[in-house]
């Protein structure tokens, strides 16, 4: 595993309480209680101590973010606005800076880094990679010192932050696994087309992950 673990890399994404059910989390996920934080816990020590350098995604917005029900009159949860150009879904506050729905729900030492985004008050942001503005994280640049060109990527949820950072990586040339059975979608017609479509884009899509053979796909 040793000059594999300089290739590979691991993505843990936005595993935090206000997108679990475990946390009672305002924009929890179906399927995300403590038996599915456990095994992420688990399989995300595994690699680490498999020697693979794993990165998380934090959810960490202001308490006036844009995306934000709350941030616009006379609107409600899940409405859907123009902003800049662009659809935007209206969400309850969650993962608000500082908040306990923010925190991350794995040991911490676990991490290489642990890159934030939904910083920019005005965009909102679903990829590890960059937000809707084009504003980009630290996330390339830290797998490039790592020298990484392969990434295992799992987390919350598949149809909306898995699927913008799979596809965000898999355009910068990464070669992208994604494991399935370490994901949960917000809904099942969604989570089908996004899977379908990450195919499409050559994202190899295992319903689980084995350390053997890792390097020959």
């Amino acid at each position: 595993m040793s000059g594999d673990a300089v290739k590979t890399g691991v993505i843990v994404v936005d595993l935090q309480g206000d997108f679990t059910e475990l946390r009672n989390g305002s924009l929890a996920v179906g399927g995300t209680d403590e038996a599915y934080v456990r095994a992420i816990q688990e399989e995300t020590k595994r690699l680490m101590e498999s020697g693979l350098p794993v990165f998380a995604t934090q959810d960490w917005h202001p308490a006036n973010h844009a995306s934000f029900f709350t941030s616009h009159q006379g609107r409600k949860a899940f409405d859907t606005i123009l902003l800049h150009g662009k659809d935007q879904v209206l969400w309850p506050p969650h993962c608000v800076q500082n908040t306990p729905g923010a925190e991350i729900l794995l040991d911490r030492k676990l991490f290489k880094a642990v890159v934030r985004k939904g910083v920019d008050l005005a965009c909102d942001s679903y990829s590890g990679f960059r937000d809707d503005g084009g504003r980009e994280t630290e996330m390339d640049a830290l797998l490039k010192k790592e020298r990484i060109r392969r990434i295992i990527l799992y987390g919350l949820a598949t149809d909306y932050c898995v699927r913008a950072t799979a596809l965000d990586a898999a355009k910068r040339g990464y070669r992208v696994i994604l494991v399935r059975s370490l994901c949960r979608g917000v809904a099942p017609e969604t989570t089908r087309k996004v899977l379908e479509e990450m195919r499409a884009e050559g994202i190899l899509v295992m319903e689980k992950l084995g350390l053997e053979g890792i390097k020959d796909v």
